[in-house]
């Protein structure tokens, strides 16, 4: 069997590539600037992860022990193109890592690219880079498009922008997915079966990173009182915070604080934050806690096999800043499909692509066969 390659930029603990690699792909360099997320990587995913800032790196130097490139993916930082930020969020500098992200694509020239990243991108925060980043890889036909993650079986969601470039020299056609989960799965199916983890804090002897956050009294004593769904309007008003009590609840303010998932449903998208019920509607529905890092693990999509490494700070933003598993291997494998057809190793009968190109990068596309 042919073994398809990839370079993973910025490639965190490792969710997108996982997913590569469960559709067919094997890594052949990945770096991040993160040390805790490299030995995350290297220990589940692949020992070809190094630690770098992409400003360091060079084409040349990833592809040092291979003659051509079938995959250049990753997932650039993108605080600065998040709905959190206001103001001068063109001027932050991480927002530039997406144009070092085309540099490296330009370097290695690979048969195909992923670029995976908030939806923020897609609209007209990022409008003006991602123009930018279609005029600097002209080489290769844009499919930008915008993926809810529920839609490819995690309980979560959580809204991206991936934009895949296929080389012009590239004669298959290659289309999205679709949707693999259109009925979507709930956070109920996804945590059954996990024990309590232990009330002293500590890891679970059998679930790797399974473990409470440290909440104070009347922390919990709060969240008690939210029903699944619920959030701090259900908070009986004296033990509300100062800044809650002033606040109408019919004017919904801030819904998510203190916010319990509800079994039968989706989590919101999944932070470095998930911990702490006070920063979004990351209550457990049934326990009166927030989810532990296994449970936010799971809700991305990875297995209970995969250990993640660092203080709990470094496993938070691990979690949180990964891409679902599901979605990544869903994307991977149209791709997959497509070198395989150009590559004479799978008959495909249609040679029609069924998603068009926008005349700008940033331009919203629609499925032609829907």
């Amino acid at each position: 069997m042919k073994v398809y390659s990839i370079v993973d930029a910025f490639c965190g603990a490792g969710g997108l590539a996982l997913g590569l690699h469960q559709a067919g792909f094997r890594t052949l360099a990945a770096f991040d600037a993160d040390e805790s997320a490299i030995r995350t990587f290297q220990h589940n995913v692949s020992d070809r992860g190094f630690v770098a800032r992409a400003e360091e790196v060079t084409g040349k130097h990833l592809l040092q022990e291979a003659s051509h490139l079938d995959l250049f993916a990753g997932g650039p930082p993108c605080q600065g193109f998040s709905r959190q930020k206001r103001g001068a969020h063109l001027g932050d500098d991480r927002n530039k890592l997406v144009l070092e992200f085309a540099r490296l694509v330009c370097e290695t020239s690979p048969r195909f690219f992923l670029l995976e990243n908030v939806d923020q991108l897609g609209q007209k925060r990022g409008a003006s880079f991602v123009d930018k980043l279609a005029k600097l890889l002209n080489e290769y036909i844009l499919y930008p498009r915008f993926y809810n993650s529920a839609d490819y079986g995690v309980p979560q969601t959580r809204n991206r922008y991936v934009i895949v470039g296929k080389h012009r020299s590239i004669v298959s056609a290659f289309s999205p997915p679709r949707a693999t989960h259109p009925k979507w799965t709930t956070i109920g199916a996804t945590l059954k079966g996990l024990p309590e983890p232990p009330m002293d804090g500590t890891e679970h002897p059998r679930y790797s990173n399974h473990y409470r956050a440290n909440v104070t009294a009347i922390n919990i004593e709060r969240f008690s009182h939210v029903p699944q769904g619920g959030g701090w309007g259900d908070i009986p008003y004296e033990l509300r915070l100062k800044c809650h009590q002033r606040v109408d609840t019919s004017a919904g303010g801030w819904p998510d604080v203190y916010g319990r998932l509800r079994a039968d449903g989706q989590a919101p998208t999944i932070t470095g934050g998930f911990d702490s019920f006070t920063r979004g509607r990351y209550g457990h529905p049934f326990q009166d806690r927030p989810l532990t890092p296994r449970e936010a693990a799971r809700i991305q999509g990875f297995p209970d096999s995969f250990r993640f490494f660092g203080t709990r700070a470094d496993v938070r933003a691990q979690i949180g800043n990964a891409v679902p598993v599901p979605l990544s291997k869903a994307i991977a494998q149209s791709i997959l499909r497509t070198l395989m057809v150009e590559d004479g190793l799978l008959d495909d009968g249609v040679k029609i692509d069924g998603y068009q190109q926008g005349s700008l990068g940033f331009s919203m596309i629609r499925d032609a066969a829907m």
